[in-house]
């Protein structure tokens, strides 16, 4: 049982990886014909059902919600000419349905950073100010 669990969790990242590699290669080279679509979305990530037949696409956008929002609404329509694609790329018994999601990890990592500096610039003591006073013995 362990082992079919490790040789499924293996394929399932080598399905994922072979997804998420053939699909920024066709947004890249430009085969989706919409001007929405161009070389500034990105593919983060994939999840694929254990049947195969369905695989969640994670991409990210450098824009603002608005934009994000519909270059997932152009790629979730232009799903099945994707699949199709895939199907001719890659060599199995059923290409998965595709759905496209948002993915929001970069823009809440940068505003993680944001945060932290700003806490970093106020925690910062002034020159003449340092963290404990020299006088009182501790």
């Amino acid at each position: 049982m362990k082992v079919e669990k490790k040789m499924w969790e293996i394929r399932k990242k080598k399905l994922e990886s072979l997804l998420k590699e053939q699909i920024s290669i066709l947004i890249q080279k430009g085969e989706i014909k919409d001007p929405r679509i161009n070389s500034f979305v990105i593919v983060t990530g994939a999840d694929i059902t254990r049947d195969l037949k369905y695989a969640k696409i994670f991409i990210s956008y450098s824009g603002d919600l608005r934009a994000r929002e519909n270059v997932v609404k152009v790629l979730n329509n232009a799903s099945g000419f994707i699949q199709g694609r895939l199907s001719k790329r890659v060599r199995l018994r059923y290409t998965p349905h595709l759905k496209f999601h948002s993915d929001n990890s970069i823009n809440n990592a940068q505003k993680i950073n944001d945060l932290l500096a700003s806490i970093n610039k106020s925690n910062k003591p002034d020159n003449n100010e340092t963290a404990f006073n020299k006088e009182d013995p501790v």
